[in-house]
């Protein structure tokens, strides 16, 4: 241990009464260890967020959609299918036709998001995790099923258990005057509820019917599609998949991941988690002035005992390391206890769960945190930083003054 080290240890733990600018110091640590464990704990919930999202929009969405740059559906001949398919990492390739329409059961009736897929869409199985009741089947023996979202079957009161009941989708007809008096002017599909899901509020009013069904419902020809749905073999490099899927299909068309597809979102989550960092290091850094203040002070209560340092030998950089030091003393071991609890706190989370939402329709029950160590790594270089501006003044001050 060097010199300046010891000295600085001496002035903050071998005080023999506690003063003023004792509790001063201790108040500077406990108020940079309080901000250092709100950014950890803070940072790593948007983190959980992120995650949670991710997860959310793969139970339902594909690795990669295939749209039309212009217009809400195009022609997906057989052989742009093949090439699709024979492309490097292709998985699974899902025709889709989807549009609004309106839907009927019983004595109910309500606008869903009608999504037409192919029957291999069920061979993704990513409806396993999120089905509440009934069967995820789209079509056997020629019989043509729905699968339906929570909210729909609440707003309907559907029973995927009643196979008499049928659920009715009807579409305007193209060409046709818009009149609800006129029964000719919809298209209209009669399907069996075959299962009931779940997923998450925004999916909440879809139903999933055969693709056939929605391109005779919407007027589609045989090969239009609103979208192409691909999904992609395990440890598939995602970007070059997507370039070379884009390749394929031409400029007339658009290939977006999934985190293209929900950037908005993805991005609305990454500045509120900037917004947040910058107010709680500017928290930080309010506590850290506390350190310049405690130094200050503490510079003019050890004049004394500086003087005798410099007429030992003392010099001017031996001076200032010893205010360096004290100051980073008081803001790192508040940093570290902070990272620490931060830390701590985020892992009971992660297994407990003992912050819950507090909302009785949400699908998780406890909030969701993910650990992050850049995001540890960037909070305790800010620390470092802040606690060297702050200590550096009052260090300076010192070894002018008493230099003289």
């Amino acid at each position: 241990m060097n010199l300046s080290t010891w000295i600085a240890r001496r002035y903050f733990f071998s005080r023999k009464k506690r003063s003023f600018i004792s509790w001063l110091s201790i108040l500077s640590m406990l108020g940079v260890g309080v901000g250092t464990m709100a950014l950890v704990v803070v940072l790593s919930v948007f983190n959980g967020m992120d995650e949670l999202n991710r997860k959310i929009f793969k139970t339902f969405e594909a690795d990669m959609t295939v749209s039309p740059r212009q217009g809400k559906r195009f022609a997906a001949p057989p052989e742009l299918l093949t090439r699709l398919r024979q492309t490097k990492g292709v998985s699974l390739l899902t025709a889709v036709a989807q549009d609004n329409a309106l839907a009927r059961y019983a004595n109910g009736q309500t606008v869903v998001r009608l999504k037409g897929v192919d029957n291999n869409y069920l061979q993704r199985k990513q409806l396993d995790s999120a089905l509440l009741e009934g069967k995820l089947k789209l079509s056997d023996r020629g019989v043509n099923y729905a699968i339906v979202a929570d909210g729909v079957r609440n707003d309907l009161s559907i029973s995927a258990v009643d196979i008499l009941t049928p659920l009715e989708v009807l579409y305007p007809q193209s060409g046709q005057t818009f009149s609800v008096l006129n029964p000719d002017a919809f298209n209209q599909e009669k399907l069996t509820v075959s299962g009931v899901f779940f997923i998450e509020s925004k999916y909440d009013n879809f139903v999933l019917v055969p693709v056939n069904v929605a391109r005779t419902l919407f007027g589609y020809a045989p090969n239009e599609v609103t979208s192409l749905e691909i999904q992609l073999e395990p440890g598939v490099n995602e970007n070059a998949a997507k370039a070379a899927l884009q390749d394929v299909v031409g400029e007339e068309l658009l290939v977006q991941s999934r985190d293209d597809l929900n950037i908005d979102l993805y991005r609305t989550i990454r500045i509120e988690k900037l917004l947040v960092a910058i107010t709680l290091a500017f928290i930080i850094l309010v506590a850290s002035i506390n350190i310049f203040f405690t130094l200050s002070m503490l510079v003019i209560e050890k004049k004394e005992d500086i003087k005798i340092l410099y007429a030992m030998g003392a010099t001017t950089s031996l001076v200032r390391r010893i205010f360096l030091t004290e100051g980073a003393i008081i803001a790192l071991t508040g940093a570290f206890t902070g990272l620490l609890l931060g830390i701590l706190i985020c892992l009971a989370q992660e297994r407990y769960g003992f912050i819950g939402m507090g909302t009785v329709s949400s699908i998780i029950d406890a909030y969701p945190v993910r650990l992050d160590i850049s995001d540890i790594a960037l909070t305790g270089a800010l620390v470092i930083v802040v606690t060297f501006l702050t200590s550096w003044f009052p260090a300076q001050r010192a070894a002018n003054i008493t230099s003289r």
